[in-house]
């Protein structure tokens, strides 16, 4: 079986959606604290909702847990009713941004070239974007893997630099296995990590393709995290409905390859 490969350290990512109030995401927080605070192995990222960001981030000051915003807008700041700019993220506690996740897509309309927008405005603000792109059943079975992922890459990824790509994560999000119970297999997973690092190197150069952080996301569970991680480019999880209990996510955290 393959290995990671040395460079790479792995990150395992919790998004919450639209879970938890300020306080439920500040006890989740504590509870999750004793449990990883020796997990030295990986990053630690946690995605709580819009309201919660400043309590999560002030309770995990101390840990090696790091607090992500679950989108937010490209503008700086202007007449946008409910919009959220990078900065105002940046201001509370965060250090990373999950963008172009597939429910943003599919249930708001959200575009790559969007996307590419936001991702470029994280950077600006010294945010990591995780930068999601994922297929639909429908697109896998009718063969269009390859090329749906090869479009999303290249339109959410526009204008970005090569230094740039030092500073951004990829998260490889099957549509079809998010939330569904249903994960791609090790194998297919391996498959498109491995397709979207040659679209890398192919756009930024081997260089900047080999340090990429590629996360696999979609049905994430402590039971086929081993088996995922073990793959030469999968460099960990975008973890939904598991990261909402403290111990699945621990158990994720602590994954073994």
């Amino acid at each position: 079986m393959e290995s990671p490969t040395p460079g790479r350290r792995p990150v395992i990512v919790g998004n919450w959606k639209m879970h938890r109030t300020v306080r439920e995401s500040v006890e989740l927080v504590d509870r999750l604290k004793p449990l990883v605070g020796a997990s030295g192995h990986c990053d630690i990222v946690v995605a709580p909702p819009f309201t919660a960001l400043w309590a999560a981030a002030r309770a995990a000051e101390g840990s090696p847990i790091a607090i992500a915003a679950q989108d937010l807008y490209w503008e700086s700041q202007g007449a946008y009713t409910g919009e959220v700019s990078a900065g105002m993220v940046a201001e509370a506690g965060c250090r990373f941004a999950i963008l172009g996740h597939s429910e943003r897509r599919s249930l708001f309309g959200e575009t790559s070239r969007a996307v590419s927008r936001k991702a470029a405005a994280a950077l600006e603000a010294g945010l990591t974007p995780i930068v999601c792109l994922g297929e639909t059943l429908s697109e896998r079975e009718s063969g269009r893997t390859e090329t749906v992922i090869g479009t999303r890459f290249r339109q959410s990824l526009d204008g970005l630099t090569e230094d740039a790509l030092y500073r951004t994560m990829i998260a490889y999000e099957p549509v079809w296995a998010i939330g569904t119970g249903r994960a791609a297999t090790p194998e297919m997973a391996q498959d498109v990590h491995a397709l979207i690092r040659g679209l890398a190197a192919e756009v930024f150069g081997r260089q900047a393709a080999e340090q990429l952080p590629i996360l696999y996301g979609g049905s994430v569970k402590p039971e086929n995290v081993d088996g995922l991680l073990a793959r030469a480019d999968i460099d960990g999880a975008l973890v939904g409905g598991a990261s909402l209990k403290a111990e699945s996510f621990a158990a994720i955290v602590d994954f073994q390859v």
